[in-house]
């Protein structure tokens, strides 16, 4: 989750499942894109979408996929060392009740450990 007028470096990007380009700002997120890109079961990527209604109207959740079969799926995207911090935790945890409560499937996806 990032606030909506988030100024830091981004990378813009092309994905064949999202219109327009999708803005990336960091390297988890940027890797992620590609992830669900060649997903045969994503169907439609957006980027960066804003939690409308809520709250948490200044944040947006990294990804909101539509599956073939329909389905929604919201995605964050985190490093591992930062899951513990109080506010990731309190930003992630708005971000899956945000989705929870509309029937959306909610997931992270975090980096790999340095140890594995």
């Amino acid at each position: 989750m990032r606030k909506k007028n988030y100024k830091g470096r981004c990378i813009r990007k092309t994905a064949g499942k999202a219109e327009g380009v999708c803005r990336t700002y960091d390297a988890l997120q940027f890797a992620a894109l590609d992830i669900l890109d060649k997903n045969g079961e994503i169907a439609e990527i957006r980027c960066n979408v804003v939690l409308e209604g809520s709250e948490w109207d200044m944040y947006t959740t990294d990804f909101l996929c539509k599956t073939v079969s329909g389905d929604w799926l919201a995605f964050e995207t985190c490093y591992r060392k930062l899951l513990m911090r109080p506010q990731t935790m309190k930003l992630l945890d708005a971000s899956r009740n945000y989705w929870q409560k509309r029937g959306v499937k909610w997931g992270l996806i975090v980096d790999e450990a340095a140890d594995a």
